[in-house]
């Protein structure tokens, strides 16, 4: 039998352990302020900023929110459309924070918080190019910190940003857009759409020959099967929330001033029509990442073909993923994208 003495001691022993491993606990005051806005003038708004642009037409507000701060990195992020919203980038939020890059949302004008003049003299490649600059100097972006992210509509705008504006940046992204409109639309007409069940691409054509877009049988046969195939290769029940916001909230005036009303292509007299700077790409030196995706409705082969015409350009595929692949091929395409970003920042981009 154990005497009290000695259980008395085994008990102090595992007391004085247990103090000891408490004691041994690394201890830190380093708090990252990645999450710090105290010192900022947006702390009231919660990071959003309202940019005054200037335009022939007169001065409107264009709304932008940016999430943490990292003097080194900061990414705006140029939504699709024509038309579309910063909702189609939500996703960003489960990723960039962890890596500490801040970026910042921004809805162009006529899109959904931003103001909404509804003058179609503005819907010009020019006007969304000197708007993105206005709201590059208000947020104090420059070439120290400045990585550009455009993402199918957005990818031509930063393009036509980098050809003028190159300087200003530190990184260029090109998300799921090609840098020819007649490319897109022999593609999608030559590939993309024999793809489909006959009978389907045939009804759509006649449609389409009969101009007659808001058939809800148009419509019908676009989503259920072109949609779920090219666009984000989820069913429609399992679409995220975010994105059928960004649906829901698309401004329609614009997106059909600029890209008419087919998804194989530019129709009518939009003013995208035509549009292809295929060969300015070598013009642009400023690190340059494309993204493509095996099922999206940009030629993946063509954007690898974007990546070598840059000087300074990068290509990687997301093998599961359509033209939302920030969503359905998502692992893939943040670990690229963030990737190059830090690459970029270290000076290891090659």
């Amino acid at each position: 039998m154990k005497s009290k003495a000695h259980v008395i001691f085994c008990c102090l022993g595992i007391f004085l352990g247990c103090q000891k491993k408490q004691v041994s606990v690394p201890q830190t005051d380093v708090v990252s302020s990645y999450m710090d806005y105290s010192n900022s003038k947006d702390q009231f708004t919660g990071g959003i900023s309202m940019v005054p642009i200037t335009t022939s037409k007169g001065t409107f507000k264009v709304w932008t929110k940016r999430i943490g701060n990292n003097p080194n990195i900061k990414v705006l992020l140029l939504h699709g459309g024509p038309g579309g919203t910063h909702e189609a980038f939500e996703c960003f939020d489960g990723y960039f924070p962890n890596e500490e890059i801040e970026y910042i949302y921004y809805d162009q004008l006529d899109s959904y918080y931003s103001d909404k003049p509804n003058d179609s003299t503005l819907w010009t490649i020019d006007h969304f190019v000197e708007e993105v600059e206005q709201v590059r100097k208000a947020l104090n972006l420059d070439s120290s910190n400045f990585y550009l992210l455009g993402q199918s509509w957005g990818g031509i705008l930063a393009m036509e940003y980098a050809l003028k504006y190159q300087d200003n940046l530190k990184g260029l992204i090109i998300s799921n857009m090609m840098a020819s409109i007649p490319e897109y639309e022999k593609y999608a007409s030559e590939v993309l759409g024999p793809q489909l069940p006959p009978e389907v691409f045939k009804e759509i054509k006649e449609l389409e020959a009969n101009n007659d877009f808001s058939n809800p049988r148009y419509t019908e046969l676009v989503t259920n099967y072109y949609y779920t195939e090219h666009v984000l290769r989820m069913p429609l029940d399992s679409w995220p929330e975010s994105i059928n916001r960004c649906f829901s909230h698309l401004n329609p005036s614009i997106y059909i001033y600029m890209q008419g009303y087919s998804e194989f292509g530019v129709t009518g007299n939009a003013s995208l029509k035509g549009w292809d700077i295929s060969d300015k790409l070598k013009t642009i030196k400023t690190p340059t990442l494309t993204i493509g995706a095996t099922y999206d409705t940009m030629d993946p082969k063509y954007m690898e073909w974007m990546a070598n015409e840059f000087p300074n350009g990068r290509f990687f595929l997301c093998p599961n993923g359509s033209h939302l692949s920030q969503y359905d091929d998502q692992k893939t395409y943040f670990k690229g994208l963030i990737s190059f970003i830090v690459d970029v920042d270290s000076g290891l981009f090659k």
